[in-house]
């Protein structure tokens, strides 16, 4: 399937949005419809692992790729080496993405944590999507910082499975100072740390409290409170997501005194996209980004064309 790249409109939407999500508006109906008067809010768009559908995910080149179609946010996954070495890579095991079978056939159940870097390093993390990016490796944590820092692009940085590495909290945030993104610039809207373990983003939360944090998982509305003493962000599957819920989340205060955000994942139907705008989310992660970059973007153009009746009054 051939996908469009964004359009001008799209990409200037995207980063705006991407600056100040906040200041956007939301959506208040109860059927995600916004009023004719109202401005319409467009969230913004995270690549999820990149661009996926266009280059092998969580590498280099995918948020390469994100950065030429105009997509400002891209999401990651943390591991950690058998040697202590924090590395980008989504499943706990290498084999998906990796060539890691024939190369050490020897090794099952290929996890992560049994690798040393430098083992991690021999690995194809290219040729399994496509021999156009054969020799693509699985990026260290440190590299990809660059990379996103070179690319003027904002991070959504996910602990995966953190139960796997006891400690990782601290190592990820003082990995985080040694590279320089826990400055104002990066502290102040380039950065949110997030997992699905609530045990690990408290600890990241009281280890570096400026840093935005985001929990992964749709909790029931009356346990939200509990999330919004260390979560500035609740992330729900995009299937969870309701009217209802997403007021109730916007209705609490985070750690750092504003509104609780939601960003919803992960969504590549364009269709979906423009009703989770409509139900008030406030940022989508998508493996097809810009394309539903494009979807909102459309749709808020059209919802700002007056028509007769609002010319007429």
């Amino acid at each position: 399937m051939r996908i469009r790249p964004a359009a001008t409109l799209t990409r200037t939407l995207v980063a705006l949005a991407a600056a100040a999500p906040l200041a956007l508006g939301l959506a208040s109906a109860e059927a995600g419809a916004a009023p004719s008067d109202a401005r319409p809010h467009v969230p913004y768009v995270i690549g999820h692992r990149g661009v996926p559908v266009q280059a092998p995910e969580n590498t280099l080149a995918s948020i390469d790729r994100a950065a030429r179609l105009g997509i400002g946010w891209v999401e990651n996954d943390v591991q950690r080496t058998r040697d202590g070495a924090l590395v980008v890579v989504h499943d706990t095991t290498l084999t998906r993405t990796t060539d890691v079978r024939k190369r050490f056939p020897d090794r099952a159940p290929w996890r992560v944590g049994d690798f040393t870097l430098a083992e991690i390093r021999t690995l194809d993390a290219g040729s399994w999507y496509s021999r156009r990016f054969a020799g693509e490796k699985v990026p260290t944590l440190d590299g990809y910082l660059r990379r996103v820092d070179h690319n003027r692009q904002r991070l959504l940085l996910e602990i995966k499975a953190p139960e796997l590495y006891p400690g990782v909290e601290r190592q990820l945030a003082d990995a985080l100072r040694r590279a320089g993104w826990l400055d104002r610039r990066h502290v102040g809207g380039r950065l949110v740390v997030q997992s699905f373990s609530a045990p690990a983003l408290k600890t990241f939360h009281g280890l570096r409290p400026e840093v935005k944090t985001g929990f992964l998982g749709a909790p029931r509305a009356a346990d939200l409170p509990g999330y919004a003493t260390f979560a500035d962000q609740v992330n729900p599957d995009h299937t969870k997501v309701t009217a209802g819920w997403v007021r109730a989340v916007h209705g609490l205060t985070g750690p750092h005194g504003r509104r609780l955000e939601v960003s919803a994942w992960t969504v590549d139907d364009p269709e979906r996209a423009v009703a989770l705008a409509r139900l008030g989310v406030d940022a989508i992660i998508s493996n097809a980004a810009h394309v539903v970059a494009d979807a909102l973007a459309e749709d808020a153009d059209e919802d700002a064309v007056p028509t007769l009746t609002d010319v007429l009054g």
